[in-house]
């Protein structure tokens, strides 16, 4: 089973996702802010993270080594409003992200992906960096 979570501050589209997930089998975990989806992805396996762009805390290069650490081989998919520029675009795949345009489907977003990963919970080093950050 594929084990996606979602971080958005936006709670009706993360709800969204959450049930076109349960109608394909796909089980979705929601989490509103950063902090609560990196301790999520502390405790709990998934296959997929797929993260509004707009919650990124960190500089996008430490976002995308903090998402590897967090969660080391598992996609990392950035959603973005469907007029973002080229640019913004082109630099957050030069530094590790996928990048999703909204609005998209569950299958679209499935197919971006050529094989999810999966987690492994509880990495000690991992757990003090999301301290750090989140507090």
């Amino acid at each position: 089973m594929i084990r996606l979570l979602t971080i958005d501050g936006y709670r009706k589209r993360a709800q969204a996702l959450a049930l076109e997930g349960l109608e394909q089998g796909v089980a979705v975990r929601m989490a509103e802010t950063l902090c609560e989806g990196v301790r999520y992805l502390l405790d709990a396996p998934v296959s997929l993270v797929l993260a509004e762009a707009g919650v990124l805390r960190l500089a996008k290069g430490e976002q995308a080594r903090l998402f590897e650490v967090v969660a080391p081989g598992v996609p990392v998919i950035l959603t973005v409003d469907a007029g973002a520029k080229v640019e913004d675009l082109v630099d957050l795949e030069l530094q590790g992200f996928r990048v999703m345009s909204r609005p998209f489907a569950l299958r679209d977003l499935l197919a971006k992906v050529e094989r999810p990963g999966k987690t492994v919970p509880s990495r000690g080093g991992a757990r003090a960096r999301v301290e750090a950050l989140c507090g």
